[in-house]
């Protein structure tokens, strides 16, 4: 077994960010899971450094290592996709049903973003779907991990839905669309 480059410590940490990403708020780390739990390594490896600036130099090697050598064997790595077993509070994880969304649904972005959103609307740039909060407190807890000024969105979904915009529910918390027309988008002032 090769020997990690991070502390015993380090290595709790990252378990318990990973479990948390994985079982719990995925969207936090700007994570898709599918039906299954999967999600790429490297998106999940993204969300790790930009969740914690410490992490910024973190590799699939060191990610592996630190799963081989965790008591508890919580997550499995399957060519270049990762889930955990077991222990998810995400009910039915984040399956794509269109669904007629709230009235309102959030979304952080950062202020150098603001000028192609206004322009072309939300897109989900190099994920599937552009992701929504049902709260403010989500949003700008992932507009946070993004960097930069902050910038909270106010999507109008309602109105958006039945003007032919398709809504996926993904869970409580989250909801996913394919792009919204800047028409449908409250920017601030």
């Amino acid at each position: 077994m090769t020997e990690s480059r991070l502390s015993r410590r380090e290595r709790v940490r990252l378990s318990k960010t990973i479990a948390h990403a994985l079982r719990h708020e995925p969207w936090l780390y700007e994570l898709e899971l599918d039906e299954d739990g999967w999600v790429s390594v490297n998106q999940l490896l993204e969300g790790l450094q930009r969740h914690r600036s410490a992490w910024v130099d973190l590799s699939f090697d060191d990610l592996t290592i630190c799963l081989e050598q965790s008591e508890k064997q919580r997550f499995e790595i399957r060519e270049d996709r990762i889930r955990a077993f077991y222990g998810h509070s995400i009910a039915g994880l984040l399956d794509k049903t269109p669904a007629e969304p709230p009235e309102n649904l959030y979304h952080g972005t950062t202020q150098a973003a603001l000028p192609f959103i206004r322009e072309t609307g939300l897109h989900p740039m190099s994920r599937n779907y552009v992701h929504f909060s049902t709260d403010r407190e989500t949003a700008q807890l992932v507009a946070e991990r993004k960097g930069g000024s902050v910038v909270l969105l106010i999507v109008r979904a309602l109105e958006a839905q039945r003007a032919g915009v398709t809504f996926y529910h993904g869970n409580e918390m989250v909801w996913l669309a394919d792009h919204v027309p800047p028409i449908f988008i409250d920017f601030p002032s």
